[in-house]
């Protein structure tokens, strides 16, 4: 029985991440991973297939609407979905390797089985060769999530999947039925929208990417409406018939009235929930609520010496809140002051035009009794803008009235989720709007449009 300062369970951007800075601090560490690959949902069957076939799918589309505007000549593009299944493959699988290698240079013990908890300072591990005790100081549980499932629209793989099929279609949908308007839903909705599949969009709540500021969220919405989606908002979903070519969704509106749509797939988005299931939490006497691994502000279960980080526990199910947990556990557990701060989460939708955001928006500085002004701007007045041949979206920025620190920020527009991280960066060193707007910023770039948004905050847009 091998025994290391620290055990990892789950290879995903939380685990991964900790275990090699836990590494790096010189603790003998082990990782713990079911799945053949390392690298979780997020590298898997997650962010990084979701992006490639985002990449591709606009590649596609500019060949189709946008290269002739620029003097393109290439004809009538068409989709070889195979193809493009493929390139996502490579891509994922060149990233795994590269964790892979990361483990090896660390020098992290790497076991591939399923890892049980088995109480303070165990954890069996069942693989190809049977079961073995692994023992450590410290355990952290970083097992991940996995799609919810309506009980009433069971996952068949074919005609009502989730995200893990819909990223391995083997052609594109007729039409295309996706229930829940988050990043998830939107993303997916994208890709098979921009390759000619009808996608209709069925939310419950009031907008689109609920967790956003409302007109931003609308701003997207009107953005995507023009792309050819099709979206139904405060609409519940009540039942589903798969049919032989066809599924026939139940909806209710926000009348109460009863209505159907139908479609040859069903794509169900409509969140993630940590996984547990046959990890030995319950059996050691984890706490637990509402299906969450509870921790404390040192990430520490109820078990001494036992951790828990990422999508397992409170907050945003993100790769990047997840890896910042992961690094801090590490650290703690190391005798250093590992800390995350959780008011400076960037969060973003990859569509096209992308929304991303950090802080807080108005309606929740308002709920939280704080005054507040706002500056926007939209992306058309800008000269970089002009050259790309886009236009939609805007920034719009939320500062606090008396102190002019920046307490939140929303983009539309394309490549949001690279400008986002001026505005994150300003936040964690606690900027005021004014810092921003006198920070010189290159022209023309996208950029500029974070500066013009700051100096509207007090009324002084330059462009616009």
């Amino acid at each position: 029985m091998e025994r290391f300062d620290y055990a990892v369970i789950g290879s995903g951007p939380a685990g991964y991440v900790s275990a090699i800075r836990a590494a790096q601090l010189g603790l003998k560490t082990v990782l713990i991973e079911k799945d053949n690959s390392l690298g979780g949902t997020c590298l898997n069957v997650g962010c990084i297939p979701s992006k490639a076939l985002l990449e591709s799918s606009e590649h596609f589309e500019a060949a189709e609407k946008k290269f002739a505007d620029h003097g393109i000549t290439v004809g009538t593009p068409k989709i070889d979905v195979s193809t493009m299944m493929d390139r996502k493959s490579t891509v994922v699988k060149t990233l795994t390797d590269g964790i892979a290698m990361l483990m090896k240079k660390n020098k992290i013990t790497v076991l591939q089985g399923k890892g049980r908890l088995k109480g303070e300072g165990q954890v069996e591990v069942e693989g190809k060769d049977g079961k073995q005790i692994v023992e450590a100081d410290a355990i952290c549980l970083a097992m991940g999530s996995e799609p919810v499932e309506l009980p009433f629209m069971k996952f068949d793989g074919k005609r009502i999947v989730s995200s893990t099929e819909a990223l391995a279609f083997d052609k594109v949908p007729k039409h295309l039925i996706v229930i829940g308007g988050g990043a998830i839903g939107l993303e997916m909705g994208s890709v098979w929208a921009r390759l000619g599949a009808k996608v209709t969009v069925i939310e419950m709540m009031p907008q689109i990417t609920p967790f956003a500021d409302k007109a931003m969220a609308k701003t997207l919405q009107r953005s995507l409406e023009g792309q050819g989606l099709e979206f139904m908002l405060q609409t519940k979903v009540t039942g589903a018939e798969v049919q032989k070519t066809q599924v026939k969704v139940s909806i209710e509106d926000k009348k109460g009235e009863a209505g159907e749509v139908k479609g040859d797939v069903v794509l169900v988005a409509v969140g993630r929930k940590p996984f547990t299931t046959d990890c030995g939490l319950e059996e050691a006497g984890v706490k637990m609520e509402k299906g969450q691994v509870v921790i404390d502000d040192q990430f520490r279960t109820n078990l001494k010496g036992v951790y828990a980080i990422g999508d397992l526990v409170r907050g945003p199910m993100l790769a990047h809140k997840g890896e910042e947990e992961g690094i801090a556990v590490a650290e703690i557990i190391a005798g250093q002051p590992g800390h995350v701060n959780y008011d400076v989460i960037p969060n973003v939708v990859y569509t096209h035009p992308e929304l991303a955001s950090v802080g807080i928006h108005e309606a929740e500085a308002k709920e939280q009794g704080i005054k507040t002004k706002s500056g926007k701007f939209l992306f058309r007045g800008l000269a970089r803008i002009q050259t790309m041949g886009e236009s939609d979206g805007m920034v719009k920025i939320v500062a606090d009235a008396e102190t002019d620190r920046i307490l939140g920020a929303t983009i539309v527009g394309p490549r949001a989720s690279e400008i986002i991280g001026e505005l994150t960066v300003a936040m964690e060193f606690r900027a005021s709007s004014e810092d921003v707007a006198r920070t010189t910023h290159a022209h023309p770039t996208l950029s500029e449009v974070v500066k013009e948004a700051c100096l509207a905050v007090d009324g002084r847009a330059i462009h616009g």
